[in-house]
């Protein structure tokens, strides 16, 4: 997973940085080894916290009534897998890789099918909101164990495509040996390192970012156009479920477009060779360290996002907490649950002229 610059050289022996003879890329790995670190920390902690509590309330307080719900659980293990491999990094970022091999090719693997995995599962959920809505009218979900299979296949579905995302990394992930340190990252055999190394960079954004951002851009324009129309709705609420689609589609652009730019910019570079300046290459490998810190961000954003936005959620954790201080001797008190954003969608299915009754099709959307 982790970048190393003189990888990138390599693939490109024929460079003519100006008047260097070799790009010295010491720095990069300098700010690397005190940048990463601190952000890798704060990440690995708050994302913890967030994703542990949403699997406990989910697998202990809340029925998985809908493939969201499903989704939304799948995303917390995901995040957390994730998160597990930010220590090693952050060691290897200071101290270079000295865990082996087998380690190396792990950790490597961890990262980028749980990585690809999250982005997956949040296109998931903006698909399944969508059908909810346009193609739910009676307001019914499968919560049989037919529904829970069906949900199932799909996540497994979904974990196939992100592993295989992860195969390469699996299997060309080794340490390499250069500077007085060990770097743990991908090696390519020379007759295919420059094709392979680029056709994967292109999958990735690809599968990562684009896919599932038209995805979410498409089926929450349409939910939101649907939810401004719906009937019998008060105006607050939903303006609050409008916002929070908002916020989903923004948190996601804002975390992961800078990292896939700079991908793509990459891509680009390693097919035609375009850096020939050792000093835009060192802000090349400076803007990925960064942005890639970034995109991390999103597997601590995720719980406030898709969980804790709602209201059920939050009741199920004051109902936790409720027990809890019961546990501990404190006089108990009434929790208070917000109703969740629960919308009830009504289409116009026949209208009678005379008596101006309506025949309706009620469509719930939950948020």
């Amino acid at each position: 997973m982790e970048y190393d610059p003189d990888y990138e050289d390599s693939l490109n022996e024929s460079y003519d940085y100006s008047e260097f003879a070799i790009c010295d890329k010491e720095s990069v790995r300098y700010f690397a080894s005190v940048f990463l670190p601190i952000i890798y920390a704060l990440v690995l902690v708050v994302g913890l916290a967030g994703n542990a509590l949403v699997v406990v309330v989910y697998t202990s307080r809340l029925r998985l009534r809908t493939l969201t719900d499903m989704c939304i659980l799948n995303l917390a293990i995901s995040d957390l897998l994730l998160l597990s491999t930010l220590p090693f990094w952050a060691a290897d970022a200071v101290h270079g890789w000295n865990l082996g091999v087998a380690a190396c090719k792990i950790t490597s693997f961890l990262y980028s099918t749980n990585f690809s995995c999250g982005m997956l599962l949040l296109a998931c959920i903006s698909v399944d909101r969508y059908r909810a809505v346009t193609q739910n009218p009676t307001g019914r979900t499968d919560t049989g164990p037919r529904g829970t299979r069906q949900w199932l296949l799909v996540c497994l579905v979904l974990w196939a495509v992100a592993s295989f995302l992860g195969l390469p990394e699996l299997i060309f992930s080794t340490v390499k040996h250069s500077h007085h340190r060990s770097s743990c990252t991908a090696r390519y055999p020379p007759s295919m390192a420059r094709p392979a190394k680029a056709a994967l960079e292109l999958l990735e954004v690809i599968l990562r970012f684009l896919l599932p951002f038209l995805l979410m851009v498409a089926c929450y324009s349409w939910v939101g156009w649907t939810l401004s129309r719906a009937a019998g709705v008060q105006r607050e609420r939903k303006w609050r479920a409008l916002r929070v689609l908002l916020a989903v589609v923004a948190v996601f652009l804002l975390t992961q477009l800078p990292y896939n730019v700079v991908k793509l910019c990459r891509t680009m570079d390693i097919i035609y060779m375009l850096v020939t300046n050792c000093e835009v290459s060192k802000r090349l490998d400076h803007a990925l360290q960064v942005t890639e810190s970034l995109a991390l961000t999103h597997a601590c954003i995720n719980p406030l996002l898709y969980a804790f936005m709602g209201s059920s959620f939050r009741g199920h954790v004051l109902k936790v907490a409720k027990h809890l201080g019961q546990r501990l001797g404190r006089h108990p008190q009434q929790v208070n649950e917000e109703p969740a954003v629960e919308i009830a969608l009504n289409t116009r299915t026949q209208t009678q002229s005379h008596s101006g009754s309506e025949d309706q099709n009620t469509s719930t959307f939950t948020i």
